[in-house]
């Protein structure tokens, strides 16, 4: 009965929350080393604080709030503030608005950041996850996802439950086997760390019931419970099932 209950959570997470993308990392430009943003999502709304420096070449401390708008990207309002030496009793800060702030995401992974500080002048910078550390994703998990077929012969959306055993190996490669309860497939590919997330490139799957899809894998992310991602499986010509899962580690 619980695990019923767990798996019907997972199935309205994958099918109600999944498909939206969650930025939150550490942001940074590979060719600029040495200053950086730590960006927390909550839904709609960002926090950013920037490690940047000022015309004196010392840090300077930044953090942007920002909110979606109609065009996908996150704008709002760059602050400046002065707090009280680290060493002393804490005896609060002060804080204006310097400027503004916009994150636009380009892909899961890359996005532009614009932003101006007391109208001195525009920075624009190209921007994109940073990986600290390799995140280990093999285990055995059980979870849900909600999966749409398009420019099929037979078109139609649905949800379905599966085990999946993760298999990561140091070469940087990963083995995926997926249960289904009327066939299972099996791929494995080389895994892409882009911060927090994985993606996996087209790699070829064999499945039980012959089909046999192209399958990439996208936003694959080891959370506190198991794993969730998307990925697009491609059946040739236009068909095709996007989907996305979320699993609990059995």
């Amino acid at each position: 009965m619980l695990k019923r209950l767990l798996l019907t959570l997972l199935m309205l997470t994958a099918s109600a929350q999944a498909a939206a993308t969650d930025y939150t990392d550490i942001w940074f430009n590979p060719s600029e080393a040495g200053w950086g943003m730590n960006l927390v999502q909550s839904d709609a709304f960002m926090f950013l604080t920037f490690f940047i420096y000022g015309a004196d070449s010392k840090p300077t401390w930044f953090t942007g709030q920002v909110t979606l708008d109609a065009s996908n990207n996150f704008n709002g309002t760059l602050f400046a503030t002065n707090g009280t030496y680290y060493i002393l009793p804490w005896a609060g800060f002060t804080g204006a608005a310097a400027g503004t702030a916009s994150f636009q995401p380009l892909t899961p992974y890359t996005a532009r950041l614009v932003y101006t500080v007391n109208g001195v002048g525009t920075v624009t910078k190209t921007i994109q996850r940073q990986t600290l550390k390799l995140i280990p994703l093999g285990a055995m998990y059980s979870g849900a996802q909600s999966f749409a077929f398009s420019g099929c012969v037979n078109n139609f959306s649905s949800v379905s439950f599966f085990n999946l055993q993760i298999t990561h190996f140091t070469n940087g490669t990963a083995t995926f086997a997926i249960d289904y309860p009327e066939y299972s497939c099996t791929f494995s590919g080389t895994l892409e760390q882009h911060g927090q997330l994985y993606s996996v490139p087209a790699t070829q799957a064999q499945c039980t019931d012959g089909s046999n899809p192209s399958v990439v894998m996208t936003e694959l992310k080891a959370t506190a419970q198991g794993v969730e991602g998307k990925f697009t499986a491609s059946y040739g010509g236009s068909c095709r099932n996007d989907a996305q899962f979320s699993a609990v580690q059995r």
